[in-house]
């Protein structure tokens, strides 16, 4: 188990090379759950592109092989919870407004189940997401990404069904207010003392 406030990378692997990688610090580890937090003005890589947003740049289907570029960028403005739980589909993700703590959603990410890998988390985000509103509301993001991956094979038959899977727990969670719906990190702050981490040594290794 890692220790509160330590630095663990968390990665997206993409044809077993790094897609991107977000510096986190722990919060919790548990056998049950790993929670994360990433702060503004950590230091991150990714593909090129990323940082600007899909509609700004390549898509993953558009690289046959490991042929993208890394480059560094500063993650800003939103404070990030990330809840992960071993063998789920998908993470759930607290956004604040860092400078102002205003909550500003609840954020599913549909991903591969996470694996610890030394210092790193890794997963690989399987492109749809779902917002959820501080009043519970919700509205379904990058569908059309989702339908273009399974399209071009990137996303296989085994993980449509994990993802299938994960929407039916997440929407019987969202339904009874049950954690992580039920409020109980709204009022978390990072402990004082934290400061954003820079990318550490090795991060790029597999």
């Amino acid at each position: 188990m890692w220790k509160p406030g330590e630095v663990v990378s968390w990665r997206g692997i993409y044809r077993e090379r790094v897609w991107h990688v977000q510096p986190t610090l722990v919060v919790k580890d548990s056998p049950e759950e790993l929670v994360l937090t990433l702060l503004p003005e950590t230091e991150c890589s990714a593909e090129e592109t990323y940082p600007t947003g899909k509609q700004n740049g390549n898509r993953r289907w558009d690289f046959k092989d490991s042929d993208w570029k890394l480059e560094k960028y500063t993650w800003r403005t939103n404070r990030l919870l990330l809840i992960f739980e071993p063998e789920k589909f998908y993470s759930t993700i607290y956004f604040w407004n860092h400078e102002r703590n205003d909550f500003l959603c609840y954020y599913i990410n549909f991903q591969l189940p996470f694996k610890r890998n030394n210092n790193s988390v890794d997963t690989l985000d399987l492109d749809l997401d779902l917002i959820i509103n501080p009043d519970f509301s919700f509205e379904w993001k990058d569908e059309d990404d989702y339908q273009t991956a399974i399209d071009h094979g990137i996303i296989t038959p085994a993980w449509i069904q994990g993802i299938e899977d994960a929407k039916r727990d997440v929407f019987d969670k969202l339904e009874r207010r049950a954690y992580p719906f039920d409020r109980k990190w709204l009022n978390w702050m990072p402990d004082p003392n934290w400061t954003p981490p820079t990318l550490p040594e090795n991060w790029n290794q597999i």
